[in-house]
């Protein structure tokens, strides 16, 4: 392999491995999968919500836009993640729909470690710190008889640590506008079995300081479900399911990375979730393997964490026969 080549390989290695490190300009879009599974389709019960989501990504072969292993590249690419978000919703409906705000603030860390074959010329990279804000401030949520729906708009501020071609970026360097959706489909009475399907459209903006704006991507998130009461009375519930997402590129990259090819990734795993509905809490786990790359890593993901919601008004207690 001539010098030449393996700096065009190193570029494209980078490029593509630079999500939480930012290693020279990273491509991908700005929405981490994993964000969604079960219950995709429910909005929260009015009130205040906080959930804590924290999720990792860790990847050890990178693949070329056919979906095989790039030949003598070896290394490891992964991130950490901790999304805080809050949720409000408030008692009037509007268009007979509950309407909902949404903000994640995060905190990300992530390495990278590739080597070149023969072992001439490596690649490492790493960043910590506050990553971009997501701000969901609009949404419409729809309870039917058989299906929850929401559909919003959100946007990504550009607020995580970004200097172009540095080694230890956090953040993305631009600005994104998101189109999202979420559906619940119950499939049995009593709502015990559900099938859900959350989407986002993201478009970006021009990275910061750099002729490179990413090409939009589209990613579905889809889960069917099953929840096994624990108490007789329903005051404690386990939900076990198939989880499992897609992501795809949808439009070409602009400037420096116009060349790069489009990239796409697919995983299937499973969620489970312990639930107390009396008490606003929801516990949960998520592991979904990737079982087909192009273009970037094929890695896994695992994401767990909860979430609680202080209702407004409260629940009031039933009233005895």
């Amino acid at each position: 392999m001539t010098l030449r080549t393996r700096f065009r390989l190193a570029i494209f290695v980078g490029i593509i491995l630079g999500f939480a490190s930012g290693l020279l300009a990273q491509q991908k879009g700005q929405y981490v999968p994993g964000q969604y599974g079960l219950n995709a389709g429910i909005a929260p019960d009015p009130g205040f919500t906080f959930a804590s989501l924290t999720i990792n990504y860790s990847a050890d072969s990178l693949k070329d836009s056919n979906g095989s292993s790039v030949p003598g590249v070896t290394g490891t690419y992964g991130f950490w993640a901790v999304e805080n978000i809050f949720y409000y919703v408030p008692a009037h409906k509007i268009l007979g729909a509950k309407f909902f705000t949404m903000a994640s603030l995060n905190l990300a860390n992530g390495s990278l470690t590739a080597d070149l074959t023969p072992a001439q010329f490596g690649l490492n990279g790493g960043g910590e710190g506050m990553a971009d804000t997501w701000v969901q401030p609009a949404n419409l949520a729809w309870s039917l008889k058989r299906a929850d729906i929401w559909v919003g708009y959100a946007f990504v501020a550009p607020t995580g640590k970004f200097t172009p071609l540095a080694s230890n970026n956090v953040g993305s360097g631009y600005w994104g506008n998101n189109v999202a959706t979420g559906t619940t489909v119950y499939l049995t009475k009593n709502k015990g079995t559900s099938l859900s399907l959350a989407t986002d459209w993201e478009i970006h903006g021009k990275k910061r300081g750099i002729n490179i704006t990413p090409g939009q991507a589209f990613t579905d998130e889809w889960g069917l479900g099953q929840i096994l009461p624990l108490k007789k009375d329903f005051s404690r519930l386990l939900q076990l399911g198939v989880v499992g997402y897609d992501q795809w590129q949808v439009s070409a990259n602009q400037g420096l990375t116009a060349a790069v090819p489009y990239y796409s990734v697919h995983a299937v795993g499973v969620q489970s979730n312990f639930i107390l509905p009396t008490k606003g809490l929801n516990l949960f786990f998520k592991y979904e393997p990737e079982y087909l790359a192009k273009a970037r890593p094929e890695g896994r993901t695992f994401a767990f964490g909860f979430s609680w919601t202080l209702r407004d008004p409260k629940p009031q207690p039933a009233k005895q026969p």
